[in-house]
Order: structure tokens, then sequence, then C-alpha cells
């Protein structure tokens, strides 16, 4: 009787807590949106389906390269890189279009689009093997392999530009970015259908997957990992090209958004999309997280933007509040852990 009532009080905040870090992303989401739903001008039209549609893409290329990073911060490691490598993404994708086109085309084909955006994905993912190869076998931490990372992939989509923006001849992945698609019945951007592909596929993988339970276990305890027969070295590798891979797709929709390659996009991105996760519920001492948080973590961002914008809120003071945002869930997740340890 004494066991069951002692055990009983930890059940319960276990489930307590699951139903929180479950539920808190949505309810911090809710908050935000009625806030500026009040708050914002009737004139500015914030409750409108254009609206909505705009904020629901500009919510795809942060979301996309946050599903990959949630599995690298569940994984207990972290990629400074992945601005840098978006941009690498959109120069790659620009100039393979224009080289398998021709620089005097009007139009690229569908076959010369695809081809490019395959290319970009390619080569972030393997800066993301490289990250993984090198931070695993000379044991250099994650943050500084990945800092480096983050100089020469930004140092080669400026190499390969030639310091200066890639133009290219339309094709269809200029389309993929646009609020209003066309047909008009797809209702949002294709940048979106497939952000929620992705989304659909990598919550399975983490959830249900052999691998996605590799990814937690490692995260929570890399040698216990070890001891139960997990190939550390090779899913940490194979966490890290993924994620250069998912990097690589928000690449391509980068430019899709802007219709060129340019060098010098996704400044500070990797900053956004880390804050995607940690708002989420990811923990940055890894073994916690999951897509659907990271999602709703960067629609938190992008509504949070939008609202600002519409509120007429300079664009320092949104970096601000976003700041003040990032530490606040970094240090609620401390004192998460921190009171679970006690407990325990």
């Amino acid at each position: 009787m004494t066991d069951a009532a002692t055990q009983s009080p930890v059940k319960m905040k276990f489930k307590l807590k699951k139903v929180l870090v479950t539920l808190g992303p949505l309810l911090g989401l809710l908050l935000v949106y009625c806030f500026f739903a009040i708050k914002a001008p009737a004139d500015s039209n914030f409750l409108s389906l254009l609206n909505t549609q705009t904020i629901i893409t500009q919510t795809v290329i942060v979301a996309i390269g946050a599903i990959g990073m949630t599995l690298v911060i569940v994984s207990g490691g972290i990629d400074l890189s992945a601005g840098s490598q978006i941009a690498l993404g959109t120069v790659v994708t620009a100039l393979i279009v224009t080289k398998i086109a021709g620089p005097d085309a009007e139009n690229a084909s569908w076959g010369a689009a695809l081809l490019a955006a395959l290319c970009a994905i390619g080569v972030c993912a393997l800066c993301g093997f490289v990250n993984g190869i090198i931070s695993t076998s000379l044991r250099i931490v994650p943050f500084i392999v990945t800092l480096g990372m983050m100089q020469v992939a930004r140092g080669v989509a400026k190499m390969l530009a030639k310091n200066q923006i890639v133009v290219t001849p339309d094709n269809f992945l200029q389309n993929t970015m646009n609020v209003q698609p066309e047909p008009s019945w797809l209702l949002v951007a294709y940048g979106v259908w497939l952000m929620l592909l992705l989304l659909i596929i990598m919550h399975f993988v983490l959830k249900h997957a052999v691998f996605g339970r590799h990814v937690y276990a490692i995260g929570s305890n890399e040698q216990t990992a070890r001891l139960c027969g997990i190939k550390v070295k090779t899913d940490r590798v194979l966490i890290y090209m993924i994620c250069g891979a998912f990097l690589g797709i928000a690449g391509v929709m980068q430019y899709g958004n802007l219709n060129v390659g340019d060098p010098t996009a996704a400044q500070g991105m990797e900053l956004d999309i880390i804050a995607a996760v940690v708002i989420g519920g990811g923990s940055l001492s890894g073994g916690e997280g999951g897509v659907l948080g990271s999602f709703i973590g960067a629609l938190i961002m992008a509504v949070l933007r939008n609202g600002c914008t519409m509120l007429g809120v300079e664009n320092y003071f949104q970096e601000i509040i976003i700041g003040v945002i990032i530490v606040s869930a970094v240090g609620i997740d401390f004192i998460k852990h921190k009171l679970t340890s006690g407990s325990a």
C-alpha cells in the first residue's frame, strides 16, 4: 500500500508533464493568435483568409528546417549551420537550373528544376554528413563543428554565386511559395502541402520506427544506448545527414520564395529554426521533443512576426520579443528538468 501510495503522485506528475509538453505549445499558439486577433486594427484583416494563407506560407521554410533540426536536438546535438546551408541550397538550385536550361533561356523544364532541387538537397545532406563524421570521429562538440560549417557553407555559397544574386529562367519551383496557388482549390501554397507531408512522415518515423526510438535513446543517455547495442556513431551521422537534407528542401523553398539564388539569404535563420524546436517542447539536453511541437513553434513565430507587423512594431523590437521567448523557453526547460530530477 505504501509503495502504491508513493508511486501514485509520481505517475500523476509524469502524466501531467506529458500533457503539458503536448498541449503547452498549442496553448501558446492559441494565446498568441487570440492576442493579435484582439489587438490588431480592424482594417488590418488579421483574421482574413488571405492573411491566414500568408502566415502558413511564411511558416514553411523555418518549419521544414525545424523538422530536420528536431532529430538533431532530440539526439542531444545542435546544428548552427542551418541558415548557411539554406542559402547554399538556394544558390545550388539556381545555378543548376540556369546551367541545364542555358543562360539565355526564358523557361526551364520540369526536369531541370527537379534535378536542381535534388542537387541542392544532396549538397546540404553532404554538409550534414561532414558535420556528423567530424563530430563523431574526432569527438569535437557539435557546437564547434557546425559553427565552422556555418562559415564554410556560407563561403561556398558566395563563391559559387560569385558574390551576387543568381537570376534564373522561369520554372515551376518559383511557384511553390505562392500564397494563392493555382488551381485555387489547393487553398495554400504547394510548399505548405510539402511541409505537411514531410511532417507526417517524420512524425511517424520518430514515434513508431526503430530509428526514431534510437534517436530518443541517444539523446536521453548515449552511454546506455551504446550498451543496448545501438550504433550511436552511425545513427548520429545519419541524423545530421537527414537534417541537412531537410535544410536543402528548405533551401529550395527559399529559392521559390525569392525566385533567385541568394548567397546572403537566411542570415540568422538557424536561430529561428532552433527556437521553433525549443518553443515546441524540444529540450537542448536531448531526449525530448517532436516534429509536431516544432511545427507549432514555427507557427507561433510566424504569427508573432505577422501580428507585430500589423501592429506597426519595428523589426528590432520583434527580434527582442523572439529573443526573450527563446530564453524563456530554455529557462522553462531547465526548471522542468531540475524539478524532475529533484522529484526522482
